[in-house]
């Protein structure tokens, strides 16, 4: 079996949190993240989809958001504001036909990630 290869971070409160680097990794991703785990993914296609492991403390679902951000497609091509949507992993489902690395989602809410903040942020 092939060993998935996630970016990783823990955030200034000490919480882990992994992301894809890929259509592969985030297939592996969204079947590890928990029903009840923080799932992030940008408004457009081409992000990696980001999970907070456990309980998330204050402020990490924004360091989540804002990673989330900073690894997308979306950001490199535009250099502007992000919009990352929030989601449990009760919430990930796939459709049949739906290429690797793409998920629906049934409810989320949304996180405006401002140009500054992707620019300050640091790992």
């Amino acid at each position: 079996m092939k060993k998935i290869n996630f970016r990783k971070f823990i955030t200034k409160n000490g919480t882990f949190v992994l992301a894809g680097r890929n259509d592969e990794s985030n297939e592996s991703l969204v079947e590890q993240a928990g029903k009840d785990e923080e799932v992030f993914h940008t408004k457009e296609a081409g992000s990696p989809f980001v999970n907070i492991k456990g309980n998330p403390k204050s402020g990490d679902v924004k360091e989540a958001a804002i990673f989330c951000a900073k690894f997308s497609r979306d950001w490199k091509k535009n250099k502007k504001d992000v919009e990352v949507h929030r989601f449990l992993g009760k919430d990930i489902f796939k459709e049949r036909g739906m290429k690797a690395g793409t998920f629906s989602v049934k409810k989320f809410k949304v996180i405006k990630i401002k140009k500054s903040e992707i620019e300050e942020w640091q790992e």
